[in-house]
């Protein structure tokens, strides 16, 4: 399908609209922007027919959030708003052709914003763009791998290459790729998760041994009391809320820790429910601490110390100790430390005064069944896994895990990121992996340690990397400091993104880049006439088939298995042990494979193809055994860390809209926090605005400040922003990224996780007018 003219989606970035903020999430609103953003990209056959295999046993599993299904309770209709954008997306009839390259050139596509790439529709046709040419043309199959075999195979070292990957891959193009990365001799396999959950998987192993959450959705609908700190489920994983309502209705008590008040944890409207429809819906959060940017950590110390001062006020009340004595090790040296946590700065470091730090741990000290819950509000701090250690800590001291309605939950974002990393998808990979993977196949994995996602944009910066393959994503826009990763891609001889959609890593490309079309989850697979399915595993470890059914864009879009596959058998040649050729002619052999190799994954085939597929185990959970360095659980110590506000500045979070899923735009409105028609727009306290001398409506440029290895000091620029007043605590801020990422300094990034510290960036407001113009509009 070629189309004449491209999707017009031009707009003024000036003309906002700003409301108030809503109070709750979901609803008929809901239902009516899905069907109205599904018939703009899909049609009316092709929704009905799409939307009605979302999530489903004999469906595909929604190229969204992670969020897992119920089992036993499925709905018609088993997806949310932003799960049915992202499908739109996907399944949108509109396509990106040959033709389309040959009217743009990339300088003029660069100068596009993020949503107009998005909004043009699936790219149908390998491209490349060679040193000198001004636009991307079609090149064969077969010639863009030979081309991509030349690069890889004529550097000095396997390590001068980077391959990324996003979490939306499947468990066997997954498993496939870092075969082939490990066949060629390295371990650069940097993943979305070091941007997002890699100081969750750091602080979890020290303190469980297992780099994951140990919690179903029945222990969350059947827990006294649920902690969601530092995430925002209205947008990020409105299903999630389904499953809130239920715990609600069982007696659950929710605490939510957010510096803003998000609608979604104020109260949700099952728009599937008669309450929903024309009722007012159900309050979701009991307790709303309204924490200050970075002050996390010491409200898990604060708590822990009232913990240990109500059991010492009662003996064996609240402290398990008999779950501690078989169970964990460190808890001499944690209680001793809590008993020295200062709560005076407790208050100073999180804002929340003493009356509700009280309230809060008397709720968690009368629950028999708490679960803690935290997304990026969490991970995205510089004492990140410092914070989740002092959440573990306190579900320790309690006995709240290995039990019923207990434990941990990171709520993880793209719908497979977790698989990827069952998958091998690590820079760090355990020495039993690589030992399986090899008696598997007869290889030798290296054993060096490879490039994350921050390390490997370092490498490229400074010339020790030259070639960068990217698995999905949108490397340029995911990642921090804009200016200097799109600089250090610019460095890079190749450019290789496999791709099913136009974004920002297309025009920030090396000096030859390449495009390679492939299939998403809603796409049919076929080989050979047979069709194909993947799997895929969500937030708690369950396993499950996913089977795309619709036509692919073109007969040119190719599998990332197929891709995959035949790269291999180019850069590795015909006598590579690695049976490349059976392996991507039935995906079945492909999960043989893994059940040899992938601990837990024992009789593959069989077990993913039962109902609801399988849950991996989790020793904790099932067994309360901990395969940690002592063998227990490990509490942990940790120095009181928090984010002083300098005077003068904020500290901003960078943060979505409702219209977007990580660098992906759906639309320009954000109808929850009363914002529509653009993105640049800075929510700030109303009391800071006066005290900087701004005004509500003012255009600002953001800039950062930082200081670099070598002492001096940074600055970071994101110009034109419209200031919003919010209920943001003093001295924070918040603004959407991509527009921000150029804020976030390449090495402001967490301790030990090396993930960027996108949650805590001191800025400053430097002022252009102090009136409302340009078109944006104010309506409370």
């Amino acid at each position: 399908m070629t189309r004449a003219k491209d999707v017009d989606t031009d707009y003024d970035e000036r003309a906002v609209e700003v409301t108030a903020p809503k109070n709750k999430a979901a609803g008929v609103e809901a239902v009516v922007v899905t069907m109205q953003r599904a018939l703009e990209q899909m049609g009316p056959v092709r929704t009905v027919a799409t939307l009605a295999r979302i999530n489903q046993r004999h469906g595909f599993d929604c190229p969204g959030c992670a969020w897992p299904e119920e089992h036993d309770n499925r709905k018609l209709a088993e997806f949310c708003e932003n799960g049915a954008k992202a499908v739109a997306e996907e399944a949108t009839k509109r396509r990106v052709t040959p033709e389309f390259f040959a009217r743009h050139s990339v300088a003029e596509l660069a100068d596009k914003p993020e949503y107009w790439l998005s909004q043009q529709g699936r790219l149908t046709h390998p491209m490349i763009l060679r040193p000198g040419d001004q636009h991307y043309r079609p090149i064969e199959w077969d010639d863009a791998y030979r081309l991509i075999a030349e690069h890889l195979n004529g550097l000095a070292s396997p390590d001068e290459a980077v391959f990324y990957t996003s979490g939306r891959t499947s468990n066997e193009a997954a498993f496939l790729y870092q075969l082939l990365v490990r066949s060629f001799g390295t371990n650069n396999l940097p993943d979305c998760s070091n941007m997002c959950h890699e100081s969750s998987g750091t602080a979890l192993i020290d303190a469980i041994g297992v780099g994951k959450g140990s919690v179903t959705v029945d222990d969350i609908e059947h827990a006294d009391v649920i902690v969601i700190a530092g995430q925002n489920p209205g947008t990020n994983h409105p299903r999630m809320l389904y499953v809130l309502e239920k715990a609600k209705a069982n007696g659950a008590k929710i605490i939510a820790v957010n510096p803003l008040p998000e609608a979604g944890l104020i109260r949700f409207k099952d728009p599937q429910k008669v309450h929903g429809v024309v009722g007012h819906g159900v309050p979701i959060a009991d307790e709303f601490v309204q924490i200050r940017l970075g002050g996390d950590l010491a409200l898990f110390k604060g708590l822990g110390r009232l913990l240990v001062e109500a059991d010492d006020r009662s003996p064996g009340s609240v402290i398990d100790r008999d779950f501690i004595a078989a169970h964990c090790h460190g808890f001499d040296e944690y209680l001793a430390q809590a008993r020295t946590v200062d709560l005076d700065t407790v208050t100073e470091a999180t804002g929340i005064a003493r009356p509700q730090l009280d309230r809060v741990a008397g709720m968690l000290a009368a629950s028999q069944r708490t679960i803690v819950c935290w997304a990026m509000g969490i991970t995205q701090h510089t004492h990140a896994v410092a914070t989740i250690s002092e959440m573990t800590n306190l579900l320790f001291l309690r006995g709240m895990i290995g039990k019923p309605g207990a434990g941990v939950c990171p709520v993880r974002g793209h719908s497979n990121v977790q698989g990827d990393r069952t998958m091998g998808i690590w820079e760090k990979a355990p020495e039993t992996f690589l030992a399986a993977l090899d008696a598997r196949f007869g290889i030798v994995s290296p054993r060096r340690h490879g490039f994350d996602t921050v390390d490997a944009i370092r490498a490229m910066r400074d010339g020790r990397a030259s070639v960068f393959f990217a698995m999905g994503g949108n490397f340029a826009s995911a990642t921090p400091d804009t200016p200097v990763t799109e600089a250090a891609l610019s460095t890079c001889a190749l450019t290789v993104q496999v791709s099913t959609k136009l974004n920002r890593s297309h025009v920030v490309h090396g000096r030859t880049a390449l495009i390679l079309p492939t299939l998403g989850r809603t796409d049919r697979d076929l080989v050979g006439g047979r069709k194909q399915v993947v799997s895929v595993e969500d937030s708690m470890s369950m396993v499950h088939l996913s089977r795309g059914s619709l036509t692919p864009p073109s007969d040119q879009v190719r599998s990332e298995v197929a891709i995959v596959c035949q790269l291999a058998r180019t850069v590795l040649g015909t006598d590579h042990p690695v049976p490349w050729e059976s392996l991507s002619a039935d995906y079945d052999t492909i999960r043989d494979a893994i059940a040899a190799v992938v601990p837990g994954c024992a009789d593959y085939n069989t077990r993913v193809r039962q109902p609801d597929g399988f849950q991996l185990p989790h020793p904790p959970r099932d067994s309360r055994q901990f395969p940690t360095v002592t063998g227990k659980a490990n509490f942990a110590v940790n120095p009181m860390q928090w984010v002083p506000v300098p005077p003068g500045r904020l500290v901003l979070q960078t943060l979505r809209s409702h219209d977007q899923y990580n660098t992906t735009i759906y639309g320009l409105d954000d109808r929850y926090r009363g914002v529509k028609g653009g993105r640049r727009v800075v929510f700030v306290n109303p009391a800071d605005i006066e005290s900087l001398g701004l005004a509500a409506g003012a255009r600002v440029d953001l800039v950062s400040e930082f200081t670099d290895g070598q002492g001096r000091l940074q600055e970071r620029r994101a110009k034109d922003f419209l200031v919003v007043p919010y209920s943001t605590p003093v001295g924070n801020a918040a603004a959407y990224y991509p527009e921000t990422n150029p804020l976030v300094p390449l090495d402001h990034v967490a301790a030990r996780s090396n993930t960027p510290a996108s949650k805590a960036v001191v800025i400053r407001l430097e002022p252009g007018s102090q009136e409302p113009e340009g078109g944006a509009t104010w309506a409370g």
